[in-house]
């Protein structure tokens, strides 16, 4: 059967892409940027604090890394909420030994179940990101607009009220989206979102309302796209984010500024036989005077004061 005349006619033709959303540009050909006290590379450690609901609906799919035995799957649900007892404060101690800055990108569905998270990240201060209501509220082409509205609505106003936060940043449940998802962020406050990674700086991307900065948060050295899907050991995922590291900087000398996004998983990375590797990585990065931890607003603010 031969496809309709019309089919590969699309309405937002155009140079380098077929929509709007941001302008196409090489990254070679932008404008140099530099970090605060003559740094080279922007280092964003995101550590994601999520909840895994047992009865998953899986609508539109199953979340990855979530439950995948018959109900109850107590091994899977388990595991999940390790990171939050236990892994994470493995996580804590290593960045806060090695002087790091994380943020934290949140189910709200876990902090109204978990108040002692609620007292830890108030006492912290490290900035929130928007990260859903669970990891099994996904955002989706083709679900109903005020359903989605209402899941972001609900999510940040919990976040913002829990945390005491203004909450300006997002990451969708297994960076998921709808075509409006971008649209409705804006509607919400939200400044940035980190769920496009097809860039290694910043940039601008266009919504009905207002423009949202795109922060990239790498998802080919994030913990569980490493170790859990492409089955790579922890040493080649230490590995993998040094080489990242090490080519950004090179890159800057010449360049000017660069950033590296590293997304982690506490009940991933933050088990008693994988922590040493995290604590290696940090131990590098946190060794070169060339490396700037910072908040994602931080890095934010020093390049949008560049452009």
């Amino acid at each position: 059967m031969s496809l309709p005349d019309d089919y590969l006619q699309y309405p937002q033709r155009s140079y380098g892409m077929d929509h709007n959303r941001y302008s196409w540009s090489m990254l070679a050909d932008r404008k140099p940027v530099q970090w605060p006290g003559g740094k080279q590379l922007a280092l964003w450690v995101n550590v994601n604090l999520q909840f895994y609901p047992m009865n998953q609906r899986g609508v539109p799919f199953a979340v990855p890394g979530g439950m995948t035995m018959p109900y109850p799957d107590l091994r899977h649900y388990s595991l999940r909420d390790y990171g939050n007892r236990i892994g994470l404060f493995r996580i804590l101690k290593a960045l806060d030994h090695y002087g790091l800055t994380p943020s934290f990108a949140v189910n709200s569905r876990l902090l109204e179940r978990t108040p002692y998270l609620v007292s830890l990240l108030r006492e912290r201060g490290n900035e929130i990101l928007g990260h859903g209501l669970h990891m099994d509220a996904l955002h989706y082409g083709g679900q109903d607009e005020n359903e989605e509205r209402g899941q972001i609505k609900e999510s940040l106003d919990c976040l913002r009220e829990l945390t005491q936060q203004t909450v300006q940043g997002w990451l969708s449940p297994v960076r998921s989206e709808s075509g409006n998802t971008p649209d409705l962020l804006a509607e919400q406050g939200i400044r940035y979102f980190a769920d496009w990674v097809n860039d290694d700086m910043p940039y601008e991307f266009k919504t009905r309302s207002k423009s949202l900065i795109a922060m990239p948060l790498s998802n080919e050295v994030e913990d569980r796209f490493v170790i859990v899907s492409n089955q790579h050991s922890e040493q080649s995922w230490a590995e993998q984010v040094e080489d990242a590291a090490n080519y950004l900087l090179a890159e800057a000398q010449a360049s000017g500024g660069r950033m590296l996004g590293l997304n982690i998983h506490p009940w991933l990375l933050g088990h008693a036989h994988r922590i040493k590797f995290f604590e290696a990585v940090l131990a590098k990065l946190s060794a070169n005077p060339a490396v700037w931890s910072a908040a994602p607003s931080a890095i934010l603010e020093a390049w949008s004061q560049q452009q």
